[in-house]
């Protein structure tokens, strides 16, 4: 008969993948976070080791699985583009999200982005910004040393890491990529995707046309060329 020795190994440690909360609570969230997230992830398409996400469960302590968030947007540098259920922090060479946006709702509290701010600024994220977009409003920090410091006027505002600006309305906040290109929703997208299309077929339509009446004229020429020489007249 074999003894069986007992064993003090701890269980393994589950890491939901979700919070259980929802990512946003009215249309107008849910679509600048839409906007935000997928912009963030053009301006970076060709960049592999960029990764963006919205809505991912970022534990940075390995063994701690109660310490966590879920930025409405983040963008890591120095990670690879791949799919994940969660952004474990010592599985990704200890790199923590160097920038991060959150999107407000009637349903945020003054307390839940205070407890934010705390926890950014504790877990190394150089760049957050809130956006209250009923108020029109963008709140920014940067870091400097161990602290995030309030930026002191973000209308004009440029990411020194994605070098995007943040340019501010009466009614409206824009984001322009470091071309000029302002962010824009899907929609948008598909609209000048189809105007550069219709565009680029009156090109194609205006340059046939021309090449048509190149060759009516170089018909007529070579028939009153031919004309001529029929009469003894040479060009």
């Amino acid at each position: 008969m074999v003894q069986q020795i007992p064993t003090n190994a701890a269980p393994a440690i589950h890491y939901p993948e979700s919070d259980g909360q929802p990512m946003a609570d009215n249309t107008k969230q849910f679509r600048w976070i839409v906007v935000i997230k997928e912009n963030l992830e053009l301006l970076f398409a060709d960049d592999p080791n960029v990764f963006v996400a919205g809505d991912l469960l970022w534990y940075p302590v390995e063994g701690d699985n109660k310490t966590r968030q879920a930025p409405d947007a983040m963008v890591v540098f120095g990670r690879p583009k791949m799919d994940r259920g969660s952004y474990r922090q010592w599985d990704e060479d200890n790199i923590a999200p160097q920038v991060v946006f959150e999107v407000l709702s009637p349903g945020n509290r003054l307390r839940n982005m205070t407890q934010k701010l705390k926890f950014y600024e504790r877990y190394g994220v150089e760049e957050y910004y809130v956006y209250e977009p009923d108020d029109v409003e963008l709140i920014g920090w940067l870091r400097s040393g161990d602290r995030l410091e309030l930026i002191d006027e973000t209308n004009g505002w440029v990411s020194p890491r994605l070098g995007v600006k943040f340019q501010m309305t009466s009614d409206n906040l824009e984001i322009f990529t470091p071309s000029g290109e302002k962010f824009l929703t899907f929609v948008e997208l598909a609209q000048l995707k189809e105007q550069e299309k219709q565009r680029a077929e009156q090109e194609k339509q205006r340059a046939d046309e021309a090449e048509r009446q190149l060759e009516v004229e170089r018909q007529r020429y070579q028939a009153l060329e031919a004309l001529l020489r029929e009469r003894g007249i040479e060009l």
